[in-house]
């Protein structure tokens, strides 16, 4: 019997897809939904995203693009990238693929042979470990809890490391906690980082311009230059632009691996489209205006999230700076009912929170801490508050 190959095994479907496929079931069928589940921003590109498409399309030229991405979009990229303190790269250290997501998976693909470890903190976004498992690397997950912030700590990542892993993938901010590390924990982990040459450093940072309470962004190659001949900066489009079924992502690192990732792009993926590029660009290049109000709209939800579960006694949650989730310990509940039904997981938490309240959120085993949900507050502002009432009901009517 002809089978599938062996890889296939090892991949799985999304868990926070599956959550948000349900609750729009229910809906669908007619119950009030209010969904806290999938990081969709949820806000649109500004006009001129929109109109240098229509032009890019009046002008198609039918033709194949560059396999690493168009010169203008290198460019505009790399002034994004001054823009935040990292410079001195080329085109030649650039590469692009269809998404953050394929970037990550071109980077596993180039960096990872099979049985190879790739280390990485928990809580993680979910695609790490599926990326991981379909190329058949070894996973090394650093447990940090909310007791310390859902952040990685120097003692934590000096053991790691002493294990001679393959590569360190680290996300600031985080998804799924929100936390954004500061400069000085940057410096702190980058002392580190330097002492063990052998492993390659991922920094998956999408959420770099979404941060709040007046951080700025800072990164290990500008703590310690030296590490910039082994560290490949991940970026995107879809969270900071409110892109993201456009699906660009970008990577900067040394340039045997941009020339890597650019291979690999002319087997998946060719080019990323005319019209794309062009949307990419104006994106990157043009007034800020629609990110800048975003960015103090999230801010201020954050703020009424946490709020709200303040007032839930048991519930901890750190204080997220950045990104658009919360990330609250919600193991009080753990043991207790609900009309009934006993929960004795986030699983089991989250699927009676969705029955009985309507309110969707992802467990926090799927990013590898069971005993936290996620929130993503980027619903429509009207049904924020509403949402969160229905979590606090939802946990005082526990027993």
């Amino acid at each position: 019997m002809l089978q599938l190959a062996e890889r296939m095994g090892r991949a799985k479907p999304s868990a926070i897809m599956a959550v948000a496929e349900k609750a729009k079931k229910l809906k669908a069928a007619g119950r009030d939904i209010i969904s806290f589940s999938i990081g969709v921003p949820n806000f649109l590109p500004g006009e001129h995203v929109y109109q240098a498409a229509r032009d890019a399309l009046s002008k198609d030229s039918g033709q194949y693009g560059s396999n690493r991405g168009a010169d203008a979009l290198l460019d505009a990229f790399l002034k994004h990238m001054e823009d935040l303190g990292l410079t001195g790269y080329t085109r030649a250290n650039v590469s692009t693929g269809i998404g953050a997501k394929h970037v990550l998976y071109n980077l596993a693909e180039a960096l990872l042979d099979e049985g190879d470890t790739i280390a990485f903190p928990a809580p993680y976004w979910t695609t790490y470990v599926d990326i991981a498992e379909i190329v058949n690397a070894k996973i090394l997950e650093l447990p940090c809890p909310a007791s310390q912030d859902y952040k990685l700590t120097v003692e934590q990542l000096d053991a790691a490391l002493a294990t001679k892993p393959k590569v360190f993938l680290f996300n600031n901010p985080s998804n799924p906690t929100g936390m954004v590390y500061t400069k000085e924990e940057i410096i702190a982990l980058a002392d580190v980082l330097v002492k063990y040459p052998e492993t390659w450093i991922i920094t998956d940072d999408i959420y770099n311009r979404m941060l709040f309470d007046g951080l700025e962004y800072y990164n290990f190659v500008q703590a310690r230059p030296e590490l910039r001949e082994r560290t490949v900066f991940v970026d995107s489009l879809s969270k900071t632009y409110g892109m993201p079924g456009w699906r660009v992502g970008f990577m900067a690192g040394p340039e045997s691996i941009a020339k890597a990732v650019t291979t690999l792009n002319s087997n998946h993926i060719t080019n990323i489209p005319e019209v794309t590029t062009a949307a990419a660009i104006a994106a990157l290049s043009g007034p800020q205006d629609v990110t800048e109000a975003k960015n103090l709209e999230f801010q201020g939800k954050r703020d009424l999230v946490m709020a709200a579960l303040a007032a839930i006694p048991g519930v901890v949650c750190p204080r997220p700076q950045g990104a658009f989730y919360v990330f609250p310990d919600i193991s009080v509940a753990f043991g207790k009912s609900h009309n009934g039904t006993v929960i004795h997981d986030d699983v089991e938490f989250c699927s009676a929170l969705l029955e009985a309240k309507g309110v969707a959120c992802v467990p926090g085993s799927a990013f590898g801490e069971p005993r936290a949900l996620r929130i993503s507050y980027t619903c429509p502002t009207p049904q924020l508050a509403p949402g969160m009432q229905r979590i606090q009901e939802f946990f005082a009517e526990l027993k």
